[in-house]
Parts: structure tokens; C-alpha cells; sequence
């Protein structure tokens, strides 16, 4: 039987992948929160449900993101992780 043991192993990834997807996350949160704040401007109500479909996914491809460096090994965790946007 398989056990959960393999989710929660650590990865070794470089620093320049680590950037490249600290870029990624903090491009889909600022993505998002734009495509949110034009849904006050959208009339059709199936234009502002698949308009929140995309938020939606954009932050959880970010956190399915930020997951997966918080297992990762390499290099120092940066602020993307923490959470800390300045």
C-alpha cells in the first residue's frame, strides 16, 4: 500500500528556478487581484462568473506553487514564501 511519505519529501531545486517561480507568484497574485477588481465593471453575470473561475484559479495555481517551494530545498527562502509583499 502507498503511503502520503513521497508528498512530503523535500525537492532540490536551484536558485534560478526558486526566482523564476517566486516571479510566477507574485505575477498570478497581482494578476488576480486586478482581474477581481474589474468584475465591479462587468454587467453579464456569466462574464463575472468565469472572470472569478479565473481569480480563483490564478491563486491556486500561486499556492500550489508556494506549496511546493516550501518543500523545496536549495536555496533561501524569500519573502514570496512568508508571504511578505512589499
Amino acid at each position: 500500500m502507498l503511503t502520503n511519505s513521497v508528498a512530503y519529501e523535500g525537492y532540490e531545486i536551484s536558485p534560478r528556478f526558486r526566482a523564476m517561480l517566486e516571479s510566477r507568484i507574485e505575477r498570478l497574485e497581482r494578476d488576480a487581484t486586478v482581474d477581481e477588481s474589474t468584475v465591479t465593471d462587468l454587467e453579464d453575470v456569466d462574464h463575472i462568473r468565469r472572470q472569478m473561475r479565473l481569480v480563483a484559479m490564478q491563486r491556486a495555481d500561486a499556492l500550489r506553487m508556494r506549496l511546493f517551494l516550501d518543500r523545496a530545498s536549495g536555496s533561501a527562502k524569500s519573502s514570496v514564501l512568508s508571504g511578505n509583499r512589499d
